[in-house]
């Protein structure tokens, strides 16, 4: 028996390629990473800056998230994919701590990569629990 739920939210951004924005499996919903693409205008330039970025994407997740019926506050682990490591690490350590409950960050991972679909600086994906 296939017990996976495979979700498309209909206000989530546009996919940049062919996956499901989320698919749970055994009360884990794991989130497909999202890149800092605006929902309502898929085609605009992306925010400038790893913060701007940052944000944008939480955002996008926030937006899958809630059309599962989950917050950031469900979110186990977390891997950040960084274009420019060195330069935006330190700036996207500042910021992650905000999206947050104080003392309830999920685990996390992050990476350098050489590049990312759409010329993004940030792509994150996600790992929640239900329950």
């Amino acid at each position: 028996m296939n017990d996976l739920i495979h979700h498309m939210i209909s206000s989530g951004p546009r996919p940049v390629a062919p996956f499901s924005h989320a698919v749970e499996a055994g009360g884990f919903v794991f989130i497909t990473g999202q890149m800092p693409t605006d929902p309502a205008a898929p085609e605009a330039p992306l925010p400038e800056g790893i913060e701007a970025q940052t944000r944008r994407v939480i955002d996008n997740l926030k937006v899958v998230l809630g059309g599962v019926g989950l917050s950031l506050g469900d979110v186990t682990m977390a891997r950040i994919y960084l274009t420019h490591f060195e330069r935006d690490y330190a700036a996207l350590n500042a910021l992650w701590p905000s999206f947050f409950e104080p003392g309830k960050l999920p685990a996390r991972t992050t990476v350098g990569v050489t590049a990312l679909a759409v010329g993004a600086l940030v792509e994150i994906d996600l790992v929640a629990r239900r329950g």
